[in-house]
């Protein structure tokens, strides 16, 4: 149907396989701007979305639409500076609950959110919620991994910032870390 990619073995159940990548970049799209996110499509089927967060500031989300699948793919945090087996006991605990997506680490450590959805099963309902598990994950658990894995850095921080006066505002999700500083 004009589609310029080769769908053969496309087991997408449609007459054309194109039909299931043409749908759920539809589906994509419509959820993004219903949904009044900043989102940007460098190249056909690939989309990088901005979600906005509470705890961090923004998560950067990659989706892309594959011949046969949907990939998801955001960053949550670097590689922690220390507790490296308490941070990823914690992650792979996490997984257990996780729907459609997981954590998971790449070659330097740091750490993502990953996932996959048939390409029959995008809809715009689906890419809702896929989208609201990045942020209830990545936004959600940002502060529990930064005190896990950062402590050292945030108390050196919050000392540095009290010795100058500065203001330690953004500091204030890790009190319970800092009472003795």
């Amino acid at each position: 149907m004009g589609d310029k990619h080769d769908n053969s073995g496309d087991s997408s159940g449609d007459s054309s396989g194109g039909d299931a990548t043409a749908k759920a970049r539809a589906a994509i799209e419509r959820t993004l701007r219903e949904a009044e996110l900043k989102w940007e499509s460098p190249s056909d089927g690939n989309y990088v979305v901005t979600l906005p967060g509470t705890r961090k500031l923004s998560t950067t989300c990659s989706l892309i639409v594959g011949r046969h699948s949907l990939s998801v793919n955001a960053f949550v945090v670097r590689r922690p500076d220390e507790n490296h087996a308490e941070v990823h006991r914690w992650l792979l605990e996490r997984n257990t609950r996780l729907y459609g997506l997981g954590y998971a680490l790449d070659s330097l450590g740091d750490v993502y959110l990953v996932g996959k959805l048939p390409l029959p099963a995008v809809t715009p309902e689906e890419v809702d919620r896929l989208l609201g598990v990045v942020v209830e994950n990545a936004d959600g658990a940002f502060n529990t991994l930064l005190g896990m894995g950062f402590a050292t850095s945030i108390r050196k921080e919050y000392a540095w910032r009290t010795s100058r006066g500065e203001s330690t505002r953004n500091l204030e999700a890790f009190a319970h870390m800092l009472r003795d500083e």
